[in-house]
């Protein structure tokens, strides 16, 4: 927690007593103030009285403009009656200052009776209730208006976050439920088959699959997570889908990793089973999958391309290329890596090729991606 949200914390944890404490200080720096400028000699004890006294429709001021006149009437747009509202309460506060200094604080500072207005001069000095008393009082209506608009702003950038992290914390669970159930069953089926002909490949294929559910489950929790672990878990897809695609599956994968990094959780996967749900599961004769990755200091390039099948008499057309996953992947990185990051996905010939590029050295939230 900053400073800026600490002190936001103990402003709505003890309200009343911060507002206090705005006043406070408020009227201490209005008594320095009248010394320094005014060259008044009255005694603190006066100043505090005489000063506090005026602070009064100053409070009322502030009070009226940000918690009536403004929610009540300018955020719904009803601005005839926020006008109307606010001049006439503008004029009894201005009325009240008034009186305040004529009947209190002119007495106290030893005015001579004679030198006072009346009562109705008071009601309808309009022009001098203006330059005197309505630019003072609401000069500081305006500043209290002020900070509580900008607090209202902070507390609503910070809601604007939770949601956003919460927003991918919910996504990435999305994609952990979204590998494809037909993958699931086919090499359920698959290591049954090979069980059944006592296979030595039995026993790792389910070493595999265990590995790929395992690291779902339990151990990608984080917005990043260490390259490694994601090149594990998509070789182990990878020989998986070897298998049940058998000598059918035309499936070249390169890597060339020069630096540690941390990605996004399940984005290798994403990319690699989308070609394999839209490409390869689409095609009965024999499907072509490249992937290539390579990772140095400057950034990470992650490519996948799958055959896609052209309808019978016309040509290949754009798959629905599991909208949903990458459109999960897309806003993963808009918020890990914002501007720092090209993610392309379209067809070429009868190619669906995804492309990746990241920024290694780029900032997260303001800081930089981390790498172990």
């Amino acid at each position: 927690m900053n400073l800026v949200e600490t002190i936001r914390h103990y402003q709505r944890k003890y309200r009343l007593a911060s507002h206090l404490l705005f006043w406070a200080l408020f009227l201490q720096v209005a008594i320095s103030a009248s010394k320094y400028y005014d060259g008044r000699h009255f005694s603190y004890r006066f100043e505090l009285i005489t000063d506090g006294l005026y602070q009064v429709p100053e409070m009322l001021a502030a009070y009226f403009l940000t918690y009536w006149v403004v929610p009540q009437f300018v955020t719904k747009k009803r601005y005839v009656l926020a006008s109307v509202g606010f001049l006439a309460g503008a004029y009894a506060i201005c009325v009240l200052g008034r009186f305040i200094i004529v009947r209190v604080c002119e007495p106290l500072a030893g005015i001579p009776p004679e030198a006072f207005e009346t009562n109705r001069e008071l009601l309808t000095n309009i022009p001098k209730l203006i330059y005197r008393y309505f630019f003072q009082i609401f000069d500081i209506a305006t500043f209290f208006l002020f900070i509580r608009l900008l607090l209202q702003q902070l507390d609503t950038q910070k809601r604007t976050l939770t949601l956003e992290k919460e927003k991918i914390a919910t996504e990435l669970k999305l994609l952990k439920a979204q590998l494809n159930p037909h993958f699931l069953f086919n090499t359920l089926n698959n290591i049954y088959a090979l069980s059944l002909a006592n296979s030595p490949a039995t026993a790792s294929s389910i070493a595999k699959l265990s590995e790929i559910l395992d690291y779902i489950l339990y151990r990608c929790d984080g917005s990043l997570v260490p390259l490694d672990g994601e090149v594990g878990v998509l070789e182990d897809y990878l020989a998986l889908e070897r298998l049940r695609y058998d000598d059918r599956l035309q499936l070249r994968f390169e890597r060339t990793v020069t630096a540690p990094a941390q990605v996004p959780p399940l984005l290798l996967l994403s990319l690699a089973e989308n070609a394999f749900k839209h490409g390869a599961s689409q095609d009965m004769g024999r499907p072509c999958i490249e992937i290539s990755l390579r990772v140095d200091a400057e950034g990470l390039v992650y490519s996948v391309a799958n055959t896609v099948v052209a309808p019978r008499g016309g040509s290949a057309s754009r798959p629905a290329p599991g909208s949903i996953g990458l459109a999960n992947v897309r806003r993963q990185l808009d918020y890990l890596f914002p501007g720092q990051h090209t993610f392309v996905a379209g067809l070429e010939g009868n190619v669906f090729r995804t492309r990746l590029f990241l920024n290694l050295k780029s900032a997260t939230n303001g800081h930089p991606v981390p790498a172990r």
